[in-house]
């Protein structure tokens, strides 16, 4: 079967609409120009109206949607472009039926987030590749690092929210050979509770996170991998010869992902910080960025705060010298539901099917 016209406008579907991430996507597209249908599926919520379960969607849908949260076969089959949002190790079994039925398919979760490294996901996610083909077709889905594979893939992995916080921090620098990647690359990230998905557990009722401030899975969270893996690519190095060393935490706020990413200078880096101070890797990071549509390099003196990123695709950044110079600190924000999933996605989706790539995320800000 052939693919949709590129251009065209098109049919979405969601399975796992309900999530976090999910309704995320679900409000996004609804305001897409190109997208015509949308069809969404929900496990916990079958039967019922996805306007329901989020009131926000009352009066929303319009003539994409007749609300309904449908199985997830009937939307696969009604659907041009696939997303999933649901636990790892599931996404594998649409892929398969998406790429063999001229369809695509976009997934939220990990498990297509290593190209065809199967030991490296099995290792952090305890699980095995049950369609080990798919993976083939598979591009890893950060537009600053894969825009033109983007554009003629049939399956993309959808990056992690902390990695892409701390990818798009580091690239220009990496990139430039301006870091010491012999040296631990340390990442330190603070998320919202949202990060830990919508289902009750002791780590996200608000008795247990509200009024604090906490490191969970130091040492051992599964991102790790992932930023490993982004940092050597980048590099041009292996994995096994980068050092990260990443502390997720999480504080009292409903989304939104801050992280500071310290680097030690290269002898490159060195150099060009003695000689033209951090003006001079400025100046690289706002011409790597310059094209890009939703990466913001702040102005000098402007701190990078999480507020002014909410509900939207920007990733912000500030960067500053430190330790007497040898080491760049970088600050980046995002919205973990936006930039950090489904926005994410959504801008993937528009590579894909060569729409505007601002199209459905053109969200400004809000001041507060």
């Amino acid at each position: 079967m052939a693919d949709k016209v590129t251009g065209s406008t098109i049919k979405a579907g969601i399975i796992g609409a309900t999530g976090y991430a999910g309704v995320e996507l679900f409000r996004i597209l609804l305001r897409h120009p190109g997208v015509e249908k949308i069809f969404a599926s929900s496990v916990s919520f079958e039967g019922q109206r996805i306007d329901g379960v989020y009131q926000n969607l009352l009066g929303q849908l319009g003539d994409k949607s007749d609300g309904r949260l449908l199985t997830a076969d009937e939307v696969k089959e009604q659907s041009d472009v696939v997303f999933t949002a649901l636990p790892h190790g599931i996404a594998e079994q649409y892929a398969d039926y998406c790429v063999k039925n001229g369809k695509k398919l976009i997934d939220l979760s990990a498990d297509f987030r290593y190209g065809m490294d199967e030991a490296t996901f099995k290792e952090w996610y305890k699980k095995d590749w049950q369609f080990p083909a798919v993976h083939e077709e598979c591009v890893y889905g950060s537009p600053e690092m894969y825009r033109e594979d983007i554009k003629k893939a049939r399956v993309i992995g959808n990056p992690g929210c902390y990695v892409t916080s701390a990818t798009l921090a580091l690239l220009p620098a990496l990139r430039a050979g301006l870091v010491d990647t012999a040296s631990p690359l340390i990442v330190d990230s603070k998320s919202g509770v949202t990060g830990a998905g919508r289902n009750a557990t002791m780590t996200n009722q608000f008795c247990e996170c509200g009024e604090s401030f906490s490191a969970y899975k130091v040492g051992n969270h599964r991102h790790q991998s992932e930023i490993q893996r982004n940092f050597a690519l980048i590099a041009g190095k292996e994995p096994s010869d980068i050092s990260v060393i990443f502390t997720p935490q999480l504080i009292p706020q409903s989304r939104g992902i801050l992280s500071t990413t310290y680097a030690p200078l290269s002898a490159k880096g060195l150099e060009l910080a003695s000689s033209a101070g951090l003006g001079g890797i400025r100046k690289i990071y706002e011409e790597t960025y310059a094209g890009e549509p939703f990466v913001r390099v702040l102005p000098e003196g402007v701190a990078a705060t999480t507020r002014t990123v909410r509900g939207t695709n920007y990733c912000d950044m500030q960067l500053y010298l430190v330790n007497g110079g040898r080491m760049l600190e970088m600050v980046s924000v995002l919205d973990n539901m936006v930039k950090g999933a489904a926005g994410q996605a959504v801008q993937n989706m528009n590579l894909m099917y060569g729409f505007d790539e601002r199209a459905g995320l053109d969200f400004i800000p809000a001041a507060f």
